[in-house]
């Protein structure tokens, strides 16, 4: 199994896991360019989960393996459900990178519409109320009283993103879009001010979440995961939460319809948390900019062949993306 030495990673695992009874077999059940998840099985049948960097190089502040196993240990008994914490490992020499490993959650990823399959209407409207439930929990822990105070900067996030993302459309950068230079400019003109400060998980969606009998089971990938405005949170969940008669419905869980409307999740986390929605708008319009910064750096990737090949991949597509994504973004500002 590329990505894993099987005996370095064997006798790592059975001097951490109880009961653990080699040999073990590994399959890959998340790749691409973000982190890697694979599942594994003992002689006993027992399933657990391994989390590693991309294959080849990266950037370790974007796959920190040690943050990212903290975070998750950290959250272990709280209202926001995790998967089981095994150890992590920091020591390249095991695998050829850093690696943590879990405890297997069975059920369903709603990575889109399709997924949703045949899941009934009250499992989903009961889901649809728990992934409000559970944001809201999230951003009511205390991140010191968890071991998390040191985990990022609490103020100023949104400042913070837009220098950061800012500097990446620069860099990147391959072909004019007025809309995102705009974006910006109402972005920095308008800020709202920040009102306290939570963990953010940075990625919050049905598609990063195991569930199962309208529950989350599990939160996954929070590799982004930092302390700042909640609200950012809700805006992202808010942007990914289509509506079943939206164009590229299909390509969101909420797609498949029976989830509850946009309004129905504002009317609910605000009444869990008291948090003032007024300007929920321009969260949302800083989703898109800030995803577009992101895409376009992805677009320049695949472009200049770092990527490697990019056959199969519609780079003109990648283009318009990024145009659609600043474009709506202008469109909540105005």
């Amino acid at each position: 199994m590329q990505g894993i030495e099987l005996d370095r990673v064997t006798a790592w695992a059975s001097g951490r896991i109880p009961d653990l009874v080699p040999p073990l077999s590994f399959s890959l059940i998340a790749g691409g360019h973000s982190n890697l998840t694979y599942r594994f099985v003992d002689a006993r049948g027992q399933s657990y989960v391994l989390r590693r960097p991309p294959l080849g190089h990266v950037l370790e502040s974007a796959h920190d393996m040690g943050r990212e196993h903290r975070i998750v240990s950290a959250l272990a008994g709280t209202d926001v459900p995790v998967p089981p914490e095994h150890g992590h490992c920091d020591d390249v020499d095991v695998n050829g990178a850093p690696f943590y490993l879990m405890g297997y959650v069975d059920g369903l990823v709603p990575h889109d519409a399709a997924a949703i399959g045949d899941m009934p209407g009250a499992d989903r409207r009961s889901l649809g109320e728990h992934v409000v439930e559970v944001l809201a929990a999230l951003h009511a822990i205390d991140p010191d009283a968890v071991g998390l105070g040191d985990l990022g900067r609490r103020e100023a996030y949104l400042a913070r993103q837009l220098r950061r993302w800012s500097k990446q459309w620069a860099a990147t950068q391959t072909h004019d879009v007025p809309e995102m230079e705009e974006s910006e400019r109402l972005l920095r003109e308008n800020m709202p001010e920040q009102v306290g400060a939570s963990i953010a998980h940075g990625d919050y969606r049905l598609g990063n979440m195991i569930v199962g009998d309208g529950r989350i089971r599990a939160v996954l990938d929070w590799e982004l995961c930092t302390l700042g405005d909640p609200l950012a949170d809700l805006g992202y969940l808010l942007n990914n939460w289509m509506q079943p008669e939206e164009p590229g419905a299909a390509a969101a869980a909420t797609g498949a319809g029976g989830f509850g409307s946009r309004e129905s999740v504002c009317m609910a986390y605000e009444a869990a948390t008291g948090r003032d929605l007024s300007r929920i708008d321009y969260y949302r319009a800083f989703s898109h900019w800030r995803l577009a910064a992101i895409a376009q750096g992805v677009y320049k990737r695949y472009l200049v062949g770092a990527m490697g090949e990019s056959r199969g991949v519609d780079l003109e597509q990648q283009k318009q993306g990024v145009t659609a994504r600043a474009r709506t973004a202008l469109a909540f500002l105005t």
